[in-house]
């Protein structure tokens, strides 16, 4: 088993980084919105979360990709709230709702331990962007009791810089999403106008960090980047736009798992061009588009979605 990157770091490291993290929260910096509500006190921001992590369900999962499912499953902990705002958010129960409850330090660090006594081959933190403070308090005590699995950041790609930054030399295997090429499209189904130029420098950061995607002798990732990208209806996405930035300014060898499974979900029965599945030919026309860009580790494990 390789190490994970955090153990490599003094115990006195991982604390200062969360307390600095910690810290933060008082005029809070620590995902991209940058709403500045003092969330110590209990304050809540766009994330609607305050000083303490909100889980709403925790467990190996099986349909993670599969460098991180494996054969005992990702260890996922699904943390309710999200700092953006999808209107067509697949998961909307939990990402726009107070599903599960607020956890302190010990108890999400001994979340981790119990799913790494389950056999998961990773922690897979799932919407991390808001309570990347909680996660790294949380970790030290985890660290302690023994964990031992990589950490994998599985975000929507609307990260801060200075929270990436804390994280460097912590987190081994990122995953973001890369939703929108479109600033406009990107303000109007997710509030976020920043959001291609924030999530196109979260990915470079990230990708300077970890690197391309490693795996062991097992096929099991153990460090670097993968990148999920949601095909939308009339290529509303602009997935040719993103797979040129990941070709041309990432690496041809990224990991792009080029997800076919958009459904009408939430709102986006509000917007006529968002009410309805994707066809197989716009799904084959982003595949095939990769491909001519040169990038060669392309996930097809959701294509069943669409037949």
């Amino acid at each position: 088993m390789v190490t994970p990157s955090y153990l490599n770091l003094k115990r006195s490291e991982l604390k200062e980084r969360a307390r600095i993290a910690f810290t933060r929260m008082e005029h809070c910096d620590m995902c991209a919105r940058r709403c500045g509500t003092n969330r110590l006190v209990g304050k809540l921001g766009v994330c609607k979360t305050g000083s303490q992590a909100r889980v709403s369900s925790y467990g190996p999962h099986p349909g993670e990709e599969n460098p991180l499912s494996g054969w005992n499953g990702s260890g996922t902990i699904f943390f309710a709230r999200c700092n953006l705002r999808c209107e067509f958010c697949q998961n909307y129960e939990i990402s726009q709702a107070d599903a599960g409850n607020e956890v302190t330090s010990q108890a999400l660090a001994r979340i981790m331990l119990e799913l790494q006594a389950m056999g998961c081959h990773n922690i897979n933190l799932v919407s991390p962007s808001h309570v990347v403070p909680q996660i790294l308090t949380a970790l030290p005590l985890a660290v302690e009791g023994g964990l031992r699995l990589p950490l994998v950041y599985n975000s929507g790609g609307y990260d801060a810089l200075e929270a990436l930054q804390l994280l460097d030399g912590i987190v081994d295997i990122y995953m973001p999403d890369m939703k929108f090429a479109n600033g406009g499209l990107a303000k109007k189904y997710t509030r976020a106008l920043d959001y291609p130029q924030v999530n196109r420098a979260v990915v470079m950061e990230m990708h300077r960090q970890v690197g391309d995607l490693q795996t062991d002798d097992d096929g099991l990732a153990t460090r670097g980047l993968l990148v999920r990208h949601l095909i939308l209806p009339h290529n509303l996405a602009g997935t040719n736009k993103i797979i040129k930035f990941l070709a041309d300014e990432i690496s041809v060898n990224t990991y792009l798992n080029l997800m076919a499974q958009y459904h009408p979900a939430y709102n986006a029965s509000r917007y006529p061009e968002l009410n309805r599945h994707i066809t197989s030919s716009e799904y084959n026309a982003a595949i095939r588009m990769a491909k001519e860009a040169g990038l060669i580790n392309l996930d097809g494990g959701f294509r069943t979605a669409l037949f």
